[in-house]
């Protein structure tokens, strides 16, 4: 039987996450994560050994806190202009609830606007999240994009 309470809960947080990352609230994001939590968005669809193989992003906290202030800071050409983007979820699926850790997966359509052209990323994502008060904290957070293969131009943003 599913946790609807429990669904209802990861959905919120995720929507949560999407609307700060969209908002370009990125220190207060910064926030939703352990300290050794990881963000991972690999090449190869197949992959599961993330460490051992090459990936766009593997970031640990520190990665994050740069990939931020890069973003933040104005000083880099990928991220001027910053892009606007719109971030939709659906499709939340609970894979288990053990021992304070949930595993949800959803699929991400997103939708980028930058120096006059948009772009469209889909992308199944599932997150590791561990409860923290009567919230989350995200643990892994694990991007598979549709078209991880495929020349990819530059992604100059969180996904």
């Amino acid at each position: 039987m599913i946790n609807l309470q429990l669904l209802n809960q990861v959905s919120a947080f995720i929507w949560q996450e999407a609307d700060m990352l969209d908002h370009g609230d990125f220190v207060e994001w910064l926030d939703l994560w352990t300290e050794n939590a990881t963000y991972i968005i690999p090449i190869d669809p197949l992959e599961t050994d993330f460490e051992n193989t090459l990936n766009y992003a593997y970031d640990d906290h520190h990665m994050r806190q740069l990939r931020v202030a890069r973003l933040t800071s104005g000083e880099s050409i990928s991220t001027t202009p910053r892009a606007r983007t719109v971030r939709s979820q659906s499709r939340f699926r609970l894979l288990s609830d053990r021992d304070g850790v949930v595993t949800v997966r959803c699929a991400q359509n997103l939708r980028e606007f930058r120096k006059d052209v948009l772009k469209q990323y889909t992308a199944d994502v599932t997150f590791e999240l561990v409860l923290s008060g009567d919230s989350f904290k995200i643990q892994r957070k694990l991007i598979q994009l549709i078209n991880s293969t495929d020349t990819l131009a530059g992604i100059g943003y969180i996904l």
